[in-house]
């Protein structure tokens, strides 16, 4: 049960990873301010493009390892890919105009890759019944 509620939580973290990637291309000042910095791209979006393309294909793969019921390259990809709301958690917080509230999403990604990564990780297979 426990894996199901894991494979379901990881598979809405990255649709709305496709959804916040997707935000990059057609609202790209909105994406930018939602991550929690500002940024004066003058018309100039490439950034953005960049950012949204990257999000966009880590869900499809936590989306495709779901689909695929890859129990083990599942949690460990929601494991390791602490990093990225990790760092993103560190470049908003470094911003003098941001508060804790700014990085509540980041520590949010975090918490949910870290515990489903491990219950992905620490379940055991589930035997094939015939």
């Amino acid at each position: 049960m426990t894996t199901k509620i894991s494979y379901a939580i990881a598979f809405l973290l990255g649709l709305g990873m496709v959804f916040l990637g997707s935000r990059f291309f057609w609202s790209p000042e909105a994406a930018t301010a939602g991550y929690g910095i500002r940024f004066n791209a003058q018309g100039d979006y490439s950034f953005h493009y960049i950012k949204g393309i990257r999000d966009i294909f880590s869900g499809l793969v936590i989306c495709a390892f779901v689909l695929l019921n890859e129990r083990r390259a599942l949690g460990l990809t929601l494991l390791t890919g602490t990093i990225i709301p990790l760092a993103d958690m560190l470049i908003v917080l470094g911003k003098s105009y941001n508060s804790m509230f700014q990085a509540l999403p980041h520590i949010t990604a975090i918490a949910i890759c870290t515990v489903f990564g491990i219950i992905l990780l620490a379940a055991k297979p589930q035997s094939k019944k015939l």
